[in-house]
């Protein structure tokens, strides 16, 4: 599947808003499909609030948004952290009051949103930023926002896109959200046909979700170990940290002290937690 590829040059280089821009400024955009995604279009459509608020994060050419303004939506926003495509986008929609263009980082992002779909973000990230993912998309959307959109269910050779599976984004979400509903794509385009899950996950308003940086783990034995010390505290549901040990996420019932988390972990004196405060 090599329209799934998109760099110019290396892999090796950092995703960072130097690395995007070249993508747009090359025309190396192989992940973009040229339309909606039948499946997110086929969501769309049964949206009755034509005045919920939208965000597509990591926008692309975003047909999606382009899609929700033909239909009659009045309160969409997109952002991309490169230059090059949303000054593109300024220009496309320069007629068009309902939708809002920014260029900028996501994980700064500031706003409260009904409905947030993903396409081709997630797995446009580095892995080590997916817990951090998880903990921005519950922050921003609204006590009963939904997060909805497209999943690869493959692995890659190399990325971006990097891939996933169905049990591995199970427990990333795992009691941050609710899972209306995940499984296959139907109605993929045909060169991503059965490799798509088809996501809705409904914010849980009820439970925590806190993004913390951890110092000192440099194995997955002492990250298992971590973890299951946290998950043992009363109130906690899930405990997920990045695949280089440096972040961390805890869903509960209410915050954990950080006090708590540290005393907990104070056996090795190598280890150190602090709350991230993006």
């Amino acid at each position: 599947m090599s329209e799934e590829k998109c760099c110019v040059i290396t892999c090796d280089l950092p995703l960072d808003q130097t690395y995007w821009d070249n993508q747009y400024q090359a025309n190396a955009t192989g992940w973009d499909l040229g339309q909606v995604s039948p499946p997110i279009k086929t969501y769309i459509d049964t949206i009755e609030n034509k005045d919920a608020k939208i965000l597509i994060p990591g926008c692309g050419n975003t047909y999606e948004a382009e899609y929700l303004i033909q239909q009659g939506f009045t309160n969409v926003t997109v952002i991309d952290i490169a230059p090059t495509l949303v000054e593109n986008l300024k220009k496309k929609f320069a007629n068009h009051n309902n939708i809002t263009v920014v260029l900028g980082d996501f994980f700064e992002h500031q706003g409260n949103y009904d409905f947030i779909i993903e396409q081709t973000f997630f797995c446009a990230l580095p892995p080590t930023m997916r817990q951090k993912y998880v903990w921005k998309m519950h922050k921003l959307l609204s006590e009963h926002g939904k997060l909805i959109g497209l999943l690869f269910d493959r692995e890659f050779e190399i990325g971006p896109p990097f891939g996933g599976n169905l049990n591995e984004y199970e427990q990333l979400f795992f009691k941050a959200f609710t899972f209306n509903a995940i499984s296959l794509a139907e109605n993929s385009i045909p060169a991503r046909a059965n490799t798509e899950l088809f996501f809705e996950f409904q914010k849980n308003e009820h439970n925590q979700v806190t993004l913390y940086h951890f110092e000192g783990i440099t194995c997955s034995g002492c990250m298992n170990t971590v973890s299951n010390k946290f998950l043992e505290i009363d109130g906690v549901f899930n405990v997920s940290m990045n695949s280089n040990f440096a972040e961390i996420i805890i869903v509960s019932t209410t915050e954990i002290e950080l006090k708590t988390l540290q005393e907990i972990v104070s056996y090795d004196e190598k280890y150190k937690i602090k709350k991230s405060i993006t």
